[in-house]
Order: C-alpha cells, then sequence, then structure tokens
C-alpha cells in the first residue's frame, strides 16, 4: 500500500497562524502487517523507506509569503503504523517524528518531538480542532492530529514557540 503527501497541507503550533505546506512527493510504501479481518487493514510504513519534504521556502508559506531563504525545517519519521477500515474510510496512524529546525549552516536547533496519532475523523486539543476526510474510492483523503510538544532545553526556541505547547497537523494525501 502507497501513501503519497500532496499539496493543500497545513501546520499550525501555538497561537502561530498557520503554515501551508506543499508536502507533494513525500510518503512511502507500506506493509500490510496482517490480513484483512473485518475489512480492517493493519499498515506499517519503514522509515528508511519513507520520505517528508522540509519545510523551506519553496514548500512553505506563513502569512501569505514564502519562508525566508535558509530557513530550513526537516521531518525525521521514527514511526508511521495503524489502521484503515475499508468500510467506513477511516484512517487511525500513530505517528512519531522529530522536526530539526536550522537558519542556513549555522544554526541547528535541538529537535521538536512530535508523537500523535493521525485520523480522518474530528480531532480536538486545548488550542486547535481538525477535522480530516475519510479514505475516498480515489485514495484521496485529509489526515488531522494534535501533538503537544514538549520544551527543548534551547532556551530561545523554547520561549519563542512557548513549549511545551499544542501543534496541529493537517495532511492531505492519497492511499492506495
Amino acid at each position: 500500500m502507497q501513501l503519497k503527501s500532496l499539496e493543500g497541507c497545513r501546520l499550525k503550533i501555538g497561537a502561530f497562524p498557520h503554515f501551508d505546506y506543499n508536502a507533494y512527493g513525500g510518503g512511502g510504501q507500506g506493509t500490510i502487517l496482517t490480513n484483512e479481518k473485518d475489512n480492517i487493514l493493519y499498515l506499517n510504513f519503514s522509515s528508511k523507506k519513507f520520505s517528508i519534504p522540509p519545510l523551506t521556502s519553496k514548500t512553505t508559506k506563513f502569512l501569505f509569503l514564502p519562508l525566508p531563504p535558509g530557513l530550513k525545517i526537516e521531518m525525521s519519521m521514527d514511526k508511521l503504523e495503524g489502521t484503515i477500515d475499508k468500510d467506513s474510510g477511516e484512517v487511525l496512524l500513530k505517528f512519531e517524528s522529530k522536526f530539526v529546525l536550522s537558519i542556513g549552516d549555522l544554526i541547528k536547533f535541538p529537535n521538536l518531538l512530535i508523537k500523535t496519532s493521525l485520523e480522518t475523523g474530528e480531532v480536538k486539543g486545548k488550542s486547535h480542532v481538525g477535522k480530516g476526510l475519510p479514505l475516498q474510492e480515489n485514495g484521496a483523503t485529509t489526515l488531522v492530529g494534535i501533538s503537544t510538544i514538549p520544551k527543548t532545553g534551547n532556551k530561545i526556541l523554547d520561549i519563542f514557540l512557548g513549549l511545551p505547547n499544542e501543534a496541529l497537523a493537517e495532511l492531505k494525501c492519497n492511499i492506495k
């Protein structure tokens, strides 16, 4: 089973406005872990074979403007696994990743640790609400997830982002 990320994704942290993110070209091949049972597929995506495009001036806009040149947020997925209900189109994936913010080659901040469930239903946190889209016949879906990002230990980054703080992800993708 293949997951492909698409344009039209959004990320939001704390009270900051959302980032518009073009994740087109990311994704990977998933392994079905067990036989279909009650029309539920159990999936696991290998972190070694899964790519997530970085947030850069080419892929990301903040307040309708591209990110400043040299600013980059790379994502390193550690876990993506879960289920797809073939009857309802409900998708539920556990997602764990590290987000690494850098400014040119000079400054690299500590990892932002992300642990969340990406799902097609509605998610509600203290600060954010998101609504996904069940898996359609053509493979289109929107996965949403809320995560509390812990402090990094870097005082500048922790204060700037208000860590610990809540983040919302909206991922448009295709799963076939």
